[in-house]
């Protein structure tokens, strides 16, 4: 599948006065996915293996760019790394470029303490580096 028009770079089109994409919980996170919203995790490879949400799909921030066209425009993308910090940055450039896209507050850590699964590739239960 190839999108047309320009690649996404970080701060590209994005006006942080004017598109800043919205945080949310954990919880909420959960029941969007449910409902069809796409998980963005945007952690690094060592971080993914470690432990993720089941239903996440990883790009890692740093190519995010070069992957955009594995992220669909056509579902709400919620994003999400560590803390919160690296998927508001992914999420609001996102936003700029046209996505519906959140944060998820917290990160992973929030999503590990609000009692929702972590896991390995393997299934088995993951942890939170």
């Amino acid at each position: 599948m190839t999108r047309s028009g320009p690649v996404l770079r970080y701060g590209d089109g994005v006006d942080s006065d004017h598109v800043r994409a919205a945080d949310i919980d954990p919880g909420e996170a959960a029941r969007l996915i449910a409902s069809g919203a796409f998980l963005l995790d945007v952690r690094e490879d060592s971080e993914w293996e470690a432990g993720h949400a089941p239903e996440a799909v990883q790009v890692a921030i740093g190519l995010v760019s070069e992957r955009i066209d594995e992220i669909p425009k056509d579902r709400t993308v919620l994003c999400i790394c560590r803390v919160g910090g690296r998927s508001g940055t992914v999420a609001t450039t996102l936003a700029g470029a046209g996505y519906d896209a959140i944060n998820i507050a917290g990160g992973m850590l929030a999503w590990e303490q609000a009692g929702l699964s972590v896991v390995t590739d393997d299934g088995d239960t993951g942890r939170i580096l």
